[in-house]
């Protein structure tokens, strides 16, 4: 169903590209085509429109296929072209083909980066083009992507936290442990009511067989890591900063504050702490370039608790040759956190064809035109009436994805919005990798990778 290369490209599905942040957009049209319908037999005569559909992903591409020959089949005088752009060149080429008329009419993009085609007036809110938003579309997605109180596309994929956990380590370990990983709580400092440490330290296994928590353990020869805690914005600081109740960008402002938000300091300290104080978790030398890690870890075997989301879920389906199951997040003082992240379909503002746009928007944001994705397995439906077609699919493969949906229901950070995502993550970025090092103290690093941030967008 999906190859070793899906962690990487559907994890970036709303968080990690940046690229065209400061792309002057120009005048443009649509790349759309019109046909005049002249074959014979059956033939109305009518004209056909063809509207351009851009994504990145080729799994949920296939998925696409499969309900836009549906949407055709009702809709005889419309078909629609897909354009697949690779992850690698989407960021760079989305901009230039707006500047140079080449964009298609429908296309995905993320939140850091609608926000710029908002401003420029080159895409449309739903509000304009459908009249209303849905109430079945998610929640956290709609919240994500409305600006200045207008929803600028419509909601295709929610993407949900949770942990993959093996069993066998767990049962191994302490059966209580297994009956209770999915309330597992984390307090900063590790201080009371903390049992998200004391976990981790009894999972964690040197090659003598000592555990974190035992005297004599060998930080410098695990067997076995607890967690992955890692500089992974979307898996693990995220849903850390949430769960502690701090924030990364100020309410209602796209301004960096998450070296003076107390609250976001100790989300980090804490994870900081599990890998270098008390080595539950890889160093951060293994982790910090090499994003699949602790996920080739945990399908080897190695790590007890892959806190990770629904784009892994596929790998680890494939690569796991040992009992797992899903859990919700460790929950901090304000609960158990995932991060508000999706991909939303916008519509390019200069369509020719801005009735079948119309059209193709109201069926990819129903449950008839969404489900298409949950049945192939691919990725979580944003329309939430069609979620139980993705649920189906697992359920077929003996997994219960109902934690993620129910993530994906419950609490949430927002993702980083804004343009600019480029030049701020690239002032914060080897800042941050200092931090997770335990090169650079926490809350200085924190407070210097902010400004520096703030700095890049003019803030």
């Amino acid at each position: 169903m999906t190859d070793s290369t899906s962690f990487s490209r559907r994890k970036a599905l709303a968080l990690l590209g940046a690229g065209a942040g400061g792309a002057v957009l120009a005048a443009c049209s649509p790349n759309q085509q019109r046909e005049q319908n002249t074959s014979g037999g059956g033939s109305t005569g009518a004209a056909k429109t063809t509207i351009g559909f851009r994504l990145w992903d080729d799994q949920v591409a296939k998925a696409y296929e499969t309900s836009f020959a549906e949407f055709t089949k009702q809709n005889p005088d419309i078909t629609v072209k897909i354009n697949l752009v690779p992850w690698q060149n989407y960021w760079d080429q989305l901009p230039v083909d707006v500047g140079s008329g080449t964009i298609d009419d429908l296309f995905w993009t993320n939140s850091l980066n609608y926000q710029q085609y908002a401003d420029a007036g080159k895409i449309s809110d739903v509000g304009t083009l459908l009249g209303a938003v849905d109430d079945a579309w998610q929640k956290s997605v709609v919240q994500q992507y409305t600006y200045q109180d207008k929803l600028w596309g419509v909601p295709q994929i929610a993407d949900a936290n949770g942990i993959f956990y093996n069993k066998s380590i767990l049962s191994d370990s302490n059966p209580r442990l297994l009956s209770g990983i999915g309330k597992l709580r984390w307090r900063p400092g590790g201080g009371s009511g903390d049992t998200l440490l004391p976990a981790l330290r009894q999972l964690t296994v040197d090659s003598n067989g000592k555990t974190a928590a035992d005297p004599g353990f060998d930080p410098k020869k695990i067997k076995t890591y607890g967690y992955n805690a890692a500089y992974d914005l979307q898996a693990i600081y995220f849903p850390f900063i949430g769960s502690n109740g701090g924030r990364w960008q100020a309410d209602g402002s796209n301004k960096f504050v998450f070296g003076s938000d107390p609250k976001t300091v100790e989300a980090f300290s804490y994870i900081v702490d599990l890998i270098n104080k008390h080595h539950v978790a890889p160093s951060a030398a293994d982790t910090n370039d090499n994003g699949d890690f602790s996920r080739d870890q945990f399908l080897q075997g190695h790590m007890a608790i892959f806190q990770s989301g629904t784009y892994n879920l596929a790998n680890v389906a494939d690569g796991a040759k040992f009992d797992w199951a899903i859990a919700r997040n460790p929950a901090g003082a304000a609960g158990s956190f995932g991060v508000a992240s999706g991909v939303i379909v916008a519509a390019s503002a200069a369509t020719k064809s801005a009735d079948a746009v119309k059209k193709l928007l109201t069926w990819l944001g129903s449950a008839d035109g969404n489900k298409f994705i949950g049945e192939s397995g691919s990725a979580l439906p944003a329309v939430t009436t069609a979620q139980s077609s993705w649920v189906d699919f697992w359920k077929a493969k003996n997994v219960d994805v109902q934690p993620f949906v129910d993530a994906a229901a419950g609490k949430t950070i927002q993702a980083p919005r804004g343009t600019g995502g480029s030049g701020s993550s690239d002032a914060y970025d080897p800042i941050l990798k200092e931090i997770f090092l335990g090169r650079t103290p926490v809350k200085s690093g924190l407070a210097e990778a902010e400004q520096k941030a703030n700095a890049a967008i003019g803030k």
